[in-house]
């Protein structure tokens, strides 16, 4: 089995870290457990912030679309999107090279916040859900996958059925997702960092860049 690129592992590092704080707490090894909801108020993702709410700190409407990204709601959601990690990241590390592979990552939890911050606030205005988790970039490095499935495909004159099938399969886990959690699946995430890492898997390789890579 490959070995996982030092870029992943920084980030997964990055995800564990607060995870295993807040598990501690949770368990009542340290701290109060109400510390998971100090780390939401304080790192989650609100689309209030984009209103009129007030901030808990300056600049919060702002970090928010970076901090979101690295909280997760509990041991089985940070689990299940470090396995999705693992093994996109290596993926695209292998066509990017590390500083790539940050690139994508970076852009797709923006993305991921605009989405659902956007798409929150257009159909429930006043909605008062916050986000947490690191889908919002996976999505994005599985948007980028996919372009460039398509690109290498379409530029050799191949079917395209095997993208075609990835994107069904992609929509058909966000509707299961979706029931199985009654609802309190932020899927807006999901297409925002799915279409901004579609066009970060462009820009990377975009026609006429001189030095594609890392």
């Amino acid at each position: 089995m490959r070995a996982l690129p030092a870029v992943v592992w920084a980030v997964f590092l990055a995800c564990l870290l607060p995870e295993l704080l807040l598990s501690g707490a949770d368990y009542g090894l340290w701290g109060t457990v109400h510390w998971r909801d100090y780390a939401t108020g304080y790192a989650g993702f609100w689309p209030g912030l984009l209103g009129d709410w007030r901030p808990n700190y300056p600049g919060q409407a702002l970090a928010m679309f970076v901090t979101y990204g690295f909280l997760h709601a509990g041991p089985v959601h940070f689990a299940v999107n470090m396995m999705s990690l693992t093994s996109l990241g290596r993926d695209v590390t292998d066509r990017l090279g590390p500083w790539g592979f940050l690139r994508v990552y970076g852009v797709a939890i923006l993305g991921g916040g605009l989405g659902y911050g956007g798409l929150v606030l257009a159909l429930t205005p006043g909605g008062t859900v916050p986000m947490v988790g690191a889908s919002g970039a996976l999505f994005g490095l599985a948007g980028a996958l996919t372009y460039w499935g398509w690109a290498d495909r379409r530029e050799l004159g191949e079917s395209q059925a095997p993208v075609l099938k990835a994107l069904a399969w992609l929509f058909g886990l966000n509707v299961v997702l979706y029931v199985v959690t009654g609802g309190r699946l932020a899927w807006q995430t999901h297409l925002g960092g799915f279409l901004a890492g579609a066009a970060m898997g462009w820009w990377e390789e975009r026609p006429g860049r001189a030095t594609p890579g890392p």
